[in-house]
């Protein structure tokens, strides 16, 4: 196992105090070397095993990683999302209903983070037509759509660029959603389940999605209905943490009784 002492970048443990800041530390080193011991991170942050342990805890239920004996791993590999274009086709007709729904409910002026997904993709193309907003995205695609058609001001997220979904992830990226304050966050999901919540097949998509959750005034999230009921191995968020849910139709009575108890409108 590759020794975090090899990763001086991360920073100093006298930068890591609040339990937060610590564990996003954390979740990368285990995101660049894919494992780590509670001893290595112990002596790295300069803090005690019990808080090590108590840090890996808290990213084990968020599915960030998969605590191990003596410290914790990545969780298993992503499945269940296929290629962006793919994903593109999927439920096409779906998403553009979504799509227009969402954008009804976009007013001129506002400041809105965009992450990246097909179903998002779609609804910028319907949201560029507004016009006057402030977009703040990771997804190049988004960014092209709203170029294009003016008049919005947009601001591309830097970052680790990965190609297949044309978008920037990682440090970088969570570091410069946190600079803005949005009045709303557009955010697209892998899968939903009721008592899990938000879930994404990607652990760099779902820190992206829950910096702009953090940062922003109001979350919608657009999910088609081949979204819910299914689990995905990195938590974004619970139900509770989403404001508006937009889908295609009514979700069924277990799923209404959920939204309602969550305080989640649906449109």
């Amino acid at each position: 196992m590759e020794s975090v002492r090899n990763f001086p970048h991360i920073g100093l443990a006298r930068a890591m105090k609040r339990p937060r800041d610590r564990q996003a530390q954390i979740a990368e080193l285990i995101r660049r070397q894919s494992a780590v011991t509670v001893e290595e991170l112990a002596e790295r942050f300069r803090a005690s095993h019990e808080t090590i342990r108590r840090d890996l805890g808290a990213l084990a239920d968020a599915g960030i990683v998969r605590k191990v004996h003596g410290g914790a791993k990545l969780p298993r590999a992503r499945t269940g999302e296929g290629p962006f274009d793919q994903r593109m086709t999927e439920n096409a007709a779906a998403k553009r209903v979504i799509a227009l729904k969402a954008a009804a409910l976009v007013e001129p002026g506002q400041t809105v983070f965009i992450d990246t997904g097909s179903t998002t993709l779609m609804c910028a193309e319907a949201l560029a037509k507004i016009g006057g907003l402030t977009v703040i995205t990771n997804s190049t695609r988004i960014a092209e759509v709203f170029g294009a058609e003016g008049p919005s001001t947009v601001f591309l997220l830097g970052g680790r660029f990965e190609s297949d979904n044309r978008e920037t992830v990682g440090p970088i990226a969570i570091a410069g959603i946190a600079a803005f304050e949005a009045d709303l966050a557009i955010l697209t999901v892998g899968a939903l389940d009721r008592s899990a919540g938000l879930m994404d097949y990607s652990f760099d998509e779902a820190q992206v999605a829950r910096a702009m959750i953090a940062n922003a005034a109001s979350v919608m999230v657009l999910a088609d209905g081949s979204k819910f009921d299914r689990r995905a191995p990195f938590k974004v968020g619970a139900l509770d943490a989403a404001d508006l849910l937009v889908t295609e139709h009514d979700p069924d009575a277990r799923w209404t009784t959920a939204l309602k108890a969550a305080n989640v409108t649906v449109r």
